[in-house]
Protein backbone atom coordinates (compact mmCIF):
# COMPACT_ATOMS: atom_id res chain seq x y z
CA UNK A 1 0.00 0.00 0.00
CA UNK A 2 1.46 3.24 -1.03
CA UNK A 3 2.37 5.61 1.54
CA UNK A 4 -0.43 8.61 1.39
CA UNK A 5 -4.14 7.95 2.47
CA UNK A 6 -7.27 10.16 1.81
CA UNK A 7 -9.56 10.14 5.11
CA UNK A 8 -12.61 12.22 4.94
CA UNK A 9 -11.25 15.37 4.54
CA UNK A 10 -7.93 15.33 4.18
CA UNK A 11 -4.21 13.72 2.72
CA UNK A 12 -2.23 11.69 5.98
CA UNK A 13 0.75 9.40 5.68
CA UNK A 14 -0.48 5.78 6.56
CA UNK A 15 0.65 5.71 10.00
CA UNK A 16 -1.56 8.41 10.86
CA UNK A 17 -5.17 7.07 9.78
CA UNK A 18 -6.30 5.45 13.04
CA UNK A 19 -9.27 3.94 13.28
CA UNK A 20 -11.12 3.16 16.55
CA UNK A 21 -13.12 0.14 17.65
CA UNK A 22 -15.71 2.78 18.31
CA UNK A 23 -16.24 3.04 14.59
CA UNK A 24 -18.80 -0.13 15.02
CA UNK A 25 -19.29 -0.14 10.79
CA UNK A 26 -15.52 -1.19 10.90
CA UNK A 27 -15.64 -4.12 13.12
CA UNK A 28 -19.14 -5.10 11.83
CA UNK A 29 -18.46 -4.97 8.29
CA UNK A 30 -21.16 -2.14 7.70
CA UNK A 31 -19.42 -0.59 5.04
CA UNK A 32 -19.30 -0.51 1.17
CA UNK A 33 -15.57 -0.42 -0.69
CA UNK A 34 -14.74 -0.28 -4.50
CA UNK A 35 -11.55 -0.99 -6.88
CA UNK A 36 -10.82 0.37 -9.83
CA UNK A 37 -7.65 0.29 -12.02
CA UNK A 38 -5.72 3.41 -13.05
CA UNK A 39 -3.51 3.79 -15.67
CA UNK A 40 -1.10 6.68 -16.99
CA UNK A 41 -2.53 8.54 -13.98
CA UNK A 42 -6.13 8.44 -14.58
CA UNK A 43 -9.01 6.26 -13.15
CA UNK A 44 -11.10 4.38 -15.31
CA UNK A 45 -14.55 4.01 -15.35
CA UNK A 46 -14.92 5.93 -12.20
CA UNK A 47 -18.20 7.09 -13.06
CA UNK A 48 -19.81 3.60 -13.17
CA UNK A 49 -17.99 2.75 -10.01
CA UNK A 50 -19.44 5.63 -8.28
CA UNK A 51 -23.11 4.48 -9.53
CA UNK A 52 -22.79 1.41 -8.14
CA UNK A 53 -21.25 2.56 -4.15
CA UNK A 54 -24.75 4.77 -4.61
CA UNK A 55 -26.72 1.58 -5.25
CA UNK A 56 -25.01 -0.20 -2.80
CA UNK A 57 -25.36 2.41 -0.45
CA UNK A 58 -29.39 2.24 -0.80
CA UNK A 59 -29.61 -1.17 -0.40
CA UNK A 60 -27.71 -1.47 2.83
CA UNK A 61 -29.07 1.70 4.49
CA UNK A 62 -25.78 3.66 4.22
CA UNK A 63 -26.17 8.14 3.92
CA UNK A 64 -23.91 8.39 1.67
CA UNK A 65 -23.41 12.02 1.96
CA UNK A 66 -20.37 12.47 -0.21
CA UNK A 67 -20.85 14.02 -3.68
CA UNK A 68 -19.41 12.56 -6.61
CA UNK A 69 -17.51 16.04 -7.19
CA UNK A 70 -15.58 15.94 -4.12
CA UNK A 71 -14.68 12.47 -3.67
CA UNK A 72 -13.11 12.56 -7.11
CA UNK A 73 -10.91 15.38 -6.70
CA UNK A 74 -10.23 13.57 -3.31
CA UNK A 75 -9.12 10.58 -5.48
CA UNK A 76 -7.24 11.93 -8.08
CA UNK A 77 -5.54 14.06 -5.08
CA UNK A 78 -4.46 10.09 -3.63
CA UNK A 79 -3.75 9.14 -7.33
CA UNK A 80 -1.38 12.92 -7.62
CA UNK A 81 0.66 12.81 -4.45
CA UNK A 82 1.70 8.63 -4.35
CA UNK A 83 2.59 9.40 -7.76
CA UNK A 84 0.55 6.64 -9.07
CA UNK A 85 1.03 6.04 -13.39
CA UNK A 86 -0.27 2.71 -13.39
CA UNK A 87 -2.04 0.66 -10.07
CA UNK A 88 -4.90 0.71 -8.52
CA UNK A 89 -6.96 2.98 -5.96
CA UNK A 90 -9.89 2.16 -3.31
CA UNK A 91 -12.40 3.79 -2.10
CA UNK A 92 -13.67 3.12 1.65
CA UNK A 93 -17.22 4.05 2.74
CA UNK A 94 -17.56 2.92 6.88
CA UNK A 95 -21.00 3.46 8.71
CA UNK A 96 -19.43 4.66 12.33
CA UNK A 97 -22.95 5.93 14.43
CA UNK A 98 -24.84 2.62 14.27
CA UNK A 99 -25.56 0.30 17.01
CA UNK A 100 -24.84 -0.44 20.57
CA UNK A 101 -20.92 -0.60 20.24
CA UNK A 102 -20.45 2.35 18.53
CA UNK A 103 -18.34 5.39 20.64
CA UNK A 104 -19.62 9.10 21.70
CA UNK A 105 -16.06 9.86 19.58
CA UNK A 106 -16.06 12.73 17.31
CA UNK A 107 -16.40 10.63 14.24
CA UNK A 108 -18.39 11.48 11.22
CA UNK A 109 -21.44 8.94 10.53
CA UNK A 110 -19.82 7.84 7.32
CA UNK A 111 -15.67 7.49 7.35
CA UNK A 112 -14.64 8.11 3.76
CA UNK A 113 -10.99 6.62 3.15
CA UNK A 114 -8.47 6.44 -0.11
CA UNK A 115 -5.88 4.33 -0.81
CA UNK A 116 -3.75 3.17 -3.70
CA UNK A 117 -1.37 0.30 -4.32
CA UNK A 118 0.76 -1.24 -6.91
CA UNK A 119 -1.13 -3.91 -9.66
CA UNK A 120 -0.86 -7.35 -8.46
CA UNK A 121 1.18 -9.70 -10.63
CA UNK A 122 -0.68 -11.79 -12.95
CA UNK A 123 0.11 -13.51 -15.91
CA UNK A 124 -1.58 -15.74 -18.57
CA UNK A 125 -4.07 -17.81 -18.23
CA UNK A 126 -5.75 -18.66 -14.85
CA UNK A 127 -6.92 -21.78 -12.90
CA UNK A 128 -9.95 -22.48 -10.83
CA UNK A 129 -11.43 -24.28 -8.36
CA UNK A 130 -15.22 -25.24 -7.31
CA UNK A 131 -16.74 -24.03 -4.70
CA UNK A 132 -20.49 -25.35 -3.04
CA UNK A 133 -22.66 -22.94 -1.66
CA UNK A 134 -20.52 -19.78 -2.18
CA UNK A 135 -22.49 -17.76 -2.63
CA UNK A 136 -26.48 -16.90 -1.68
CA UNK A 137 -28.12 -15.78 -4.21
CA UNK A 138 -31.43 -15.29 -2.03
CA UNK A 139 -30.12 -13.27 0.63
CA UNK A 140 -31.40 -9.65 0.42
CA UNK A 141 -27.52 -8.43 0.41
CA UNK A 142 -26.24 -10.14 -2.75
CA UNK A 143 -24.61 -8.49 -5.21
CA UNK A 144 -23.76 -5.65 -2.81
CA UNK A 145 -19.74 -4.80 -2.36
CA UNK A 146 -20.01 -4.64 1.12
CA UNK A 147 -16.67 -4.28 3.97
CA UNK A 148 -18.00 -7.93 5.54
CA UNK A 149 -15.66 -9.79 2.99
CA UNK A 150 -14.66 -12.50 5.04
CA UNK A 151 -16.62 -15.34 3.22
CA UNK A 152 -14.68 -14.45 -0.02
CA UNK A 153 -11.02 -13.99 1.40
CA UNK A 154 -11.89 -17.46 3.15
CA UNK A 155 -13.19 -19.01 0.30
CA UNK A 156 -9.91 -17.62 -1.81
CA UNK A 157 -7.45 -18.69 0.48
CA UNK A 158 -8.70 -22.56 0.88
CA UNK A 159 -8.30 -22.20 -3.13
CA UNK A 160 -4.85 -21.17 -2.91
CA UNK A 161 -3.99 -23.91 -0.14
CA UNK A 162 -5.32 -26.33 -3.20
CA UNK A 163 -2.71 -24.87 -5.69
CA UNK A 164 -5.76 -22.77 -7.90
CA UNK A 165 -5.46 -18.88 -8.26
CA UNK A 166 -9.03 -18.02 -7.91
CA UNK A 167 -12.20 -20.33 -7.30
CA UNK A 168 -16.30 -20.30 -9.39
CA UNK A 169 -18.53 -19.60 -6.20
CA UNK A 170 -22.37 -22.33 -6.63
CA UNK A 171 -25.17 -20.65 -5.36
CA UNK A 172 -28.04 -22.74 -3.09
CA UNK A 173 -29.49 -24.05 -6.61
CA UNK A 174 -26.31 -25.27 -7.56
CA UNK A 175 -25.44 -22.53 -10.50
CA UNK A 176 -22.71 -20.59 -11.31
CA UNK A 177 -22.62 -17.06 -9.54
CA UNK A 178 -18.75 -15.85 -9.84
CA UNK A 179 -15.54 -16.02 -8.51
CA UNK A 180 -14.50 -14.20 -5.19
CA UNK A 181 -13.43 -11.14 -6.84
CA UNK A 182 -14.28 -11.63 -10.73
CA UNK A 183 -16.86 -12.44 -12.75
CA UNK A 184 -16.86 -15.37 -15.13
CA UNK A 185 -17.99 -15.71 -18.94
CA UNK A 186 -17.80 -18.37 -21.08
CA UNK A 187 -17.96 -19.19 -25.03
CA UNK A 188 -20.40 -21.99 -26.16
CA UNK A 189 -21.52 -22.20 -30.26
CA UNK A 190 -20.30 -18.92 -30.61
CA UNK A 191 -22.29 -16.94 -28.36
CA UNK A 192 -21.06 -15.28 -25.04
CA UNK A 193 -22.89 -16.66 -21.63
CA UNK A 194 -22.80 -15.15 -18.07
CA UNK A 195 -24.67 -16.09 -15.00
CA UNK A 196 -27.21 -13.25 -14.57
CA UNK A 197 -27.33 -10.75 -11.68
CA UNK A 198 -30.31 -13.08 -9.97
CA UNK A 199 -27.42 -15.76 -9.70
CA UNK A 200 -26.04 -13.65 -6.36
CA UNK A 201 -23.15 -12.36 -8.87
CA UNK A 202 -22.07 -9.03 -8.19
CA UNK A 203 -22.84 -6.23 -11.02
CA UNK A 204 -18.87 -5.35 -11.74
CA UNK A 205 -17.83 -2.63 -13.74
CA UNK A 206 -15.54 -4.65 -16.16
CA UNK A 207 -18.50 -6.96 -17.14
CA UNK A 208 -21.11 -4.25 -17.40
CA UNK A 209 -18.33 -2.79 -20.01
CA UNK A 210 -17.79 -5.93 -21.48
CA UNK A 211 -22.03 -6.92 -21.86
CA UNK A 212 -22.05 -3.47 -24.25
CA UNK A 213 -19.40 -4.84 -26.60
CA UNK A 214 -20.40 -7.70 -27.85
CA UNK A 215 -22.85 -6.21 -30.40
CA UNK A 216 -20.14 -4.16 -32.19
CA UNK A 217 -18.64 -7.25 -32.55
CA UNK A 218 -21.39 -9.66 -33.85
CA UNK A 219 -21.45 -11.92 -31.04
CA UNK A 220 -24.70 -12.95 -29.46
CA UNK A 221 -24.70 -12.35 -25.60
CA UNK A 222 -26.87 -14.21 -23.57
CA UNK A 223 -27.16 -13.65 -19.29
CA UNK A 224 -28.54 -16.67 -18.12
CA UNK A 225 -28.37 -19.54 -15.43
CA UNK A 226 -25.21 -21.47 -15.54
CA UNK A 227 -24.21 -24.97 -14.72
CA UNK A 228 -20.84 -26.32 -13.82
CA UNK A 229 -21.56 -29.22 -16.42
CA UNK A 230 -22.33 -26.14 -19.50
CA UNK A 231 -19.13 -24.16 -18.11
CA UNK A 232 -17.43 -27.80 -18.83
CA UNK A 233 -18.55 -27.92 -22.23
CA UNK A 234 -17.70 -24.31 -23.17
CA UNK A 235 -14.58 -23.62 -25.80
CA UNK A 236 -13.58 -20.91 -23.75
CA UNK A 237 -13.81 -19.41 -20.31
CA UNK A 238 -12.36 -16.00 -19.21
CA UNK A 239 -13.16 -14.34 -16.01
CA UNK A 240 -13.07 -10.29 -15.68
CA UNK A 241 -12.33 -7.70 -12.86
CA UNK A 242 -10.89 -3.94 -12.44
CA UNK A 243 -7.78 -5.40 -12.19
CA UNK A 244 -7.74 -8.56 -14.21
CA UNK A 245 -9.47 -7.01 -16.77
CA UNK A 246 -9.74 -9.79 -19.51
CA UNK A 247 -8.18 -13.61 -17.97
CA UNK A 248 -8.50 -16.23 -20.31
CA UNK A 249 -9.21 -19.91 -17.99
CA UNK A 250 -7.01 -22.84 -18.75
CA UNK A 251 -8.40 -25.25 -16.01
CA UNK A 252 -11.20 -25.75 -13.59
CA UNK A 253 -10.25 -27.93 -11.35
CA UNK A 254 -9.20 -31.51 -13.56
CA UNK A 255 -11.13 -29.98 -16.43
CA UNK A 256 -8.87 -28.35 -19.15
CA UNK A 257 -10.37 -26.01 -21.39
CA UNK A 258 -9.75 -26.73 -25.10
CA UNK A 259 -8.26 -22.67 -25.52
CA UNK A 260 -6.97 -20.48 -23.48
CA UNK A 261 -6.75 -17.99 -24.82
CA UNK A 262 -9.36 -18.46 -27.19
CA UNK A 263 -9.85 -16.32 -30.35
CA UNK A 264 -13.11 -14.74 -29.06
CA UNK A 265 -11.43 -14.25 -25.63
CA UNK A 266 -9.07 -12.61 -27.29
CA UNK A 267 -11.12 -10.59 -29.63
CA UNK A 268 -12.91 -9.11 -26.31
CA UNK A 269 -9.42 -8.41 -24.32
CA UNK A 270 -8.42 -6.46 -27.29
CA UNK A 271 -12.12 -4.55 -27.76
CA UNK A 272 -11.63 -3.70 -23.94
CA UNK A 273 -8.38 -2.69 -24.21
CA UNK A 274 -9.34 -0.17 -27.00
CA UNK A 275 -12.61 1.20 -25.04
CA UNK A 276 -10.25 1.97 -22.07
CA UNK A 277 -8.12 3.59 -24.56
CA UNK A 278 -11.38 5.68 -25.69
CA UNK A 279 -12.06 6.40 -22.43
CA UNK A 280 -9.17 7.90 -21.25
CA UNK A 281 -8.79 10.32 -24.24
CA UNK A 282 -12.08 11.46 -23.31
CA UNK A 283 -11.93 14.55 -21.11
CA UNK A 284 -13.62 14.37 -17.60
CA UNK A 285 -16.27 16.70 -16.13
CA UNK A 286 -16.61 16.75 -12.99
CA UNK A 287 -20.32 17.86 -12.89
CA UNK A 288 -21.63 19.52 -9.72
CA UNK A 289 -25.24 17.85 -10.56
CA UNK A 290 -24.03 14.18 -10.28
CA UNK A 291 -25.48 12.75 -6.77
Amino acid sequence: MHRLVFRNDRLLPLGEVNLSPGQAGLLNGWGLFTTMRIYDWQPFAFERHWQRLNRDAARIELPLRYQFPAVSRALRQVIESNAVQNGCARIYFIYNKVGFWSSDEPFPVVDFLIYTNDLPTRIGPTALGVLEHGRHAAHPLAGVKVTSWLHNVWSLEQAHQRGFEEVILLNERNEVAECTAANIFLIRAGQLETPPLSSGCLAGVTREILLELPPELGLPVIQRPLTLAEVYQAEEVFITSSLREVQPVARIEDHTVSQAPGPVTTRLAEAFSAFVGQSLARPFVESETRS
